[in-house]
């Protein structure tokens, strides 16, 4: 199984907010954006193992400011770190203003998805070839952020 370049599945996807997405404030509600986010994080997933990939989990998710209705949504996903079948995508939202070109990063996402073999079960997934400074610190974040999770499991298990 060849190892695969970061730049290899990483995906951009763009959706203009309708009304339908909005709160009651005017405000486009969280859960549109999730769907958003796990979408871009599912295709990425996919486009690395060129197969079948299942959301395990959200490592974390900041809202750190709101998207209004008529805003372009620029959803950003790439693949962080990968294990022996699981991987971890960092997604990042951004809204623009289409009539003044305001670009504003709204969400951040980290996010887990294992890779499955046509009867579900999981199954290995290709190496990562970080390149980029950028992909290496992100990378080596993904790390640390993977013991974390494997030392709560544990101390759960334990408890």
């Amino acid at each position: 199984m060849h190892k695969k370049k970061v730049k290899d599945s990483k995906i951009i996807m763009a959706h203009q907010t309708i009304p339908q997405d909005a709160n009651p404030l005017g405000n486009v509600h969280g859960g549109v954006i999730m769907k958003h986010i796990d979408t871009a994080g599912g295709v990425a997933a996919v486009r690395h193992v060129r197969g079948n990939a299942v959301t395990a989990s959200v490592d974390r998710l900041d809202f750190l400011a709101p998207i209004y209705v008529g805003d372009l949504v620029h959803v950003r996903a790439s693949v962080n770190m990968v294990g022996e079948t699981s991987m971890e995508i960092g997604v990042r939202v951004d809204a623009e203003n289409l009539f003044t070109g305001q670009l504003r990063h709204t969400t951040s996402a980290y996010l887990t998805y294992v890779a499955q073999d046509e009867n579900g079960r999981p199954t290995k997934v290709p190496g990562l070839i970080p390149e980029t400074r950028e992909e290496k610190r992100r990378h080596k974040e993904a790390l640390a952020r993977r013991k974390t999770r494997q030392e709560e499991r544990k101390r759960e298990r334990t408890a």
